[in-house]
């Protein structure tokens, strides 16, 4: 089963991406590293509630 989460930027703490994530497999939060449109340079977004 997948499940929705929200990505937000680490730096200005946007929430600026919508993904899918394997709810069964990983227990600790996803993190990637995106594009962040308000900083205007690539920063890591960590999974947010």
């Amino acid at each position: 089963m997948r499940v929705k989460v929200t990505l937000a930027c680490e730096e200005c703490k946007q929430r600026n991406y919508n993904t899918m994530k394997n709810k069964d497999n990983p227990k600790e939060r996803l993190e990637l590293k995106k594009y962040c449109r308000f900083c205007k340079k690539h920063t890591n977004h960590k999974e947010t509630k």
